[in-house]
């Protein structure tokens, strides 16, 4: 199932939303707490994906989330955010989920509300002749009440997770304590009547008529007038627990009714939190409820889950099979109270590990992607492959080295000794960017930003992720593999054109790791490329002219852009100019660059004939010019042939099963693959999704990182002719 996981940042970023307004939340997980939710989520059986809920969040759940009219399964949100600001922030995420119409996990809008408020809470505990404690509710420090008592406790009404609470026993003390509430939190404060005694916390999980209660946690107070405050939550370990709390089995059993009760008549979901305080005679009284219990493992909930013998994975998936079971009536997790095996298939398995190790992987992208690697940056080139060869002889395997001397060196690796690869992997190291324009690694909401990230760097990095999983896995010796790394793809493939094509013909598949297009896109067809270099030498004739050969170069780039003005199937740019004059007269010698890029061979071939035809052409009142053009790369365009329909078709099979969007796609800049013989299978675009090649603003989507893992592992075992699924 597809689980969109959505959280709040622990401050508002001004982007984020219209206008900051009102109270902003006090609560947030972790990142680290939000991950190891997403982990247990994908150890699961589960495609996760992490979003924050802030202004842009529908947007992205339309582009993850299926669509259930069209036919796709159903996904869900398992929801961990608290809100960001204003009101009810509670009920945020629930409504716009109820108005997206999209499950998910927790209580609706008007649970949470009810129970957010606590004297909203307390009134539907009493209307229902559920035991609370007697409560008084001031708007201002001056209120007067003739029937408190002390000593009382002060908090907000509606903050949750022990904020601002303090017991005091006179009206000076309550009226102090109630005013910095008020300045602080700028609501209403509840008074309510301070129970000395024990204090319990109890786990609820499921649904009416199927509620289950789990083990009752004690918190170990100092003392009965002790209160436990979020400062003491805050501290490593905080306050001692006992679970199973140490009761009768009648109070037990008491405590327990009086749960389902509550969680009933406040009309809760899925699970809560309740907590009670018990006198010295042993009535129980419930002081609130929390409709969205921490999942942190320091929790009471956790505390309590373990001792009903749960892991964390499985609590988490057994509180996602509790809302798939209110919604659809049946369960969708792979995790049934214990660790997922390596039995599990290789997608369940490869996810988890690859989730496990996001942060790693993401500081392999970043040192890759803060190495200059310009094509003529052999120092830099050569580093980055002997940190590639470490890695992957790491993994079992070997390496070749073929030695270049105007470029950084290829290297060629397997992790087998048989004359065939079942598959070979095709990737650069080399990027066009120049120290001057190279923009180093940065994240921006949910992109990942930096030179060579999409074009070759985040596929590189999305290869190490795959073949880790697999060995992980114990699947990967299973796969005869190889991988093949140039360094001339900003060169158009020149050197390495001969090297592509011996081990492609080794080879059952061929994957290229350039990055899926942003819609998922897997690369079968992409264009070819032909790079020209000009030299125009003019008589003497125009040193009488104070522009020289200038005019004539600006008509003959004029007709060049009209070349491909209108046109889609084939690209025409001018990359540079040069000009000079002989002895410091005006210029009459040039050299023009051009890149051209077409979708088929003839295409190819009728374009280079039309950029001789302009660059000869003698222009009217001009003299003759000298004209030399050398065509000096060149690669041939890649046509999607019957063997990469089958591929491209098996690829799709493994990726409805990942529960991944791919299609076809058509890449107007060349690739590695275009030198892999035609009847060999070969798609590029395993990488993750990326944008804007060779730009500044070149990037991926970060949560695309584990999604294209994990689809690659799957993808690389299946070359093996093994189930991959």
């Amino acid at each position: 199932m597809k689980v969109a996981l959505i959280y709040n940042e622990n401050k508002i970023d001004p982007d984020d939303v219209i206008n900051v307004f009102g109270m902003t939340t006090k609560e947030h997980y972790s990142k680290n707490a939000v991950e190891r939710v997403a982990r247990a989520l994908e150890k699961g059986g589960h495609t996760v994906k992490v979003v924050e809920g802030d202004i842009h969040l529908a947007d992205e759940l339309r582009e993850f989330m299926p669509k259930v009219v069209a036919g796709d399964s159903p996904g869900m949100v398992f929801n961990m955010a608290y809100g960001i600001q204003g009101q009810n922030r509670y009920t945020h995420v629930p409504a716009m989920m109820e108005m997206l119409g999209i499950p998910y996990i927790g209580s609706g809008p008007a649970g949470h509300a009810v129970v957010q408020d606590k004297v909203m809470t307390k009134i539907v505990l009493q209307k229902n002749n559920i035991s609370t404690p007697g409560f008084w509710v001031f708007r201002t420090s001056e209120d007067t009440f003739d029937d408190l008592v002390f000593p009382v406790i002060v908090k907000p009404k509606l903050e949750s997770t022990s904020m601002g609470m303090e017991v005091v026993d006179n009206w000076d003390d309550l009226r102090k304590a109630v005013q910095v509430q008020i300045e602080k939190f700028q609501q209403d404060i509840l008074v309510e009547q301070f129970i000395s005694g024990r204090e319990f916390a109890v786990g609820v999980m499921g649904n009416n008529p199927n509620i289950d209660i789990l083990p009752i946690v004690e918190i170990n107070l100092d003392d009965p007038d002790q209160i436990q405050t979020i400062d003491d939550k805050k501290k490593k370990g905080g306050v001692g627990k006992t679970c199973p709390a140490k009761l009768s089995k009648e109070k037990a059993k008491e405590m327990k009714k009086m749960c389902i009760d509550a969680f009933s008549s406040l009309g809760l979901n899925d699970y809560s939190r309740v907590d009670f305080r018990m006198d010295k005679d042993e009535n129980l009284y419930i002081l609130e409820l929390n409709s969205m219990a921490s999942l942190g493992t320091g929790g009471s909930l956790f505390y309590a889950a373990q001792t009903a013998r749960y892991t964390y994975e499985s609590l988490i998936n057994k509180i996602l099979d509790v809302a798939a079971m209110r919604y659809f009536g049946s369960s969708q997790s792979a995790i049934d109270g214990a660790e997922p095996d390596m039995t599990q298939p290789l997608r369940v398995v490869a996810r988890t590990y690859l989730r496990g190790h996001l942060q790693s992987i993401k500081e392999t992208l970043r040192d890759l992607v803060n190495l200059n690697t310009h094509v003529y940056n052999i120092d830099n080139v050569n580093k980055m492959g002997n940190i590639l060869a470490r890695r992957l002889k790491h993994l079992g395997f070997h390496e070749h080295v073929h030695k270049q001397f105007d470029i950084g060196d290829f290297h060629y690796f397997k992790n087998h000794d048989e004359s065939e690869n079942d598959v070979l992997i095709i990737s650069h190291m080399d990027t066009h960017y120049g120290p001057n324009d190279m923009i180093n690694y940065y994240e921006d909401g949910d992109k990942i930003i930096g030179s060579g990230i999409a074009e070759s760097k985040g596929g590189l990095t999305v290869m190490l992720g795959a073949l880790h999983a697999l060995r992980f896995a114990k699947r990967l010796r299973k796969v005869r593999c190889a991988v093949l790394l140039t360094t001339d793809d900003s060169l158009g493939g020149k050197f390495s054109k001969d090297i592509v094509q011996q081990y492609s013909k080794t080879s059952r598949y061929v994957l290229g790791l350039k990055s899926a297009s942003k819609d998922g896109g897997i690369i079968t067809t992409c264009y070819g490329r032909n790079d020209y270099q000009i030299r125009f030498t003019a008589p003497n004739v125009f040193s009488a002219d104070i522009h020289g050969i200038i005019p004539v170069l600006g008509k003959k780039i004029s007709a060049i852009e009209k070349l491909s003005k209108d046109e889609k199937d084939y690209r025409v740019r001018t990359t540079s100019i040069a000009s000079s004059g002989t002895h410091g007269h005006t210029p009459n010698f040039a050299t023009l660059s051009l890149i051209c890029s077409f979708k088929t061979p003839q295409l190819g071939t009728s374009l280079d004939a039309k950029i001789r035809n302009i660059m000869k052409k003698r222009e009217s009142g001009a003299p003759k010019l000298d004209v030399a053009i050398n065509q000096i790369h060149t690669r041939p365009p890649v046509m999607e042939e019957e063997s990469d329909t089958v591929f491209y078709e098996k690829i799709e099979d493994l990726a409805k099963k990942h529960e991944i969007k791919i299609k076809r796609y058509e890449q107007v800049m060349s690739s590695d693959i275009s030198n892999v013989p035609a009847e060999l299978p070969a798609l590029d675009g395993f990488g993750p999704k990326g944008h804007k090649y060779r730009s500044t603003q070149e990037y991926i989507v970060h949560d695309s990182i584990v999604e294209r893992a994990a689809l690659l592992t799957s993808v690389i075992y299946m070359c093996s002719e093994k189930d991959g699924s």
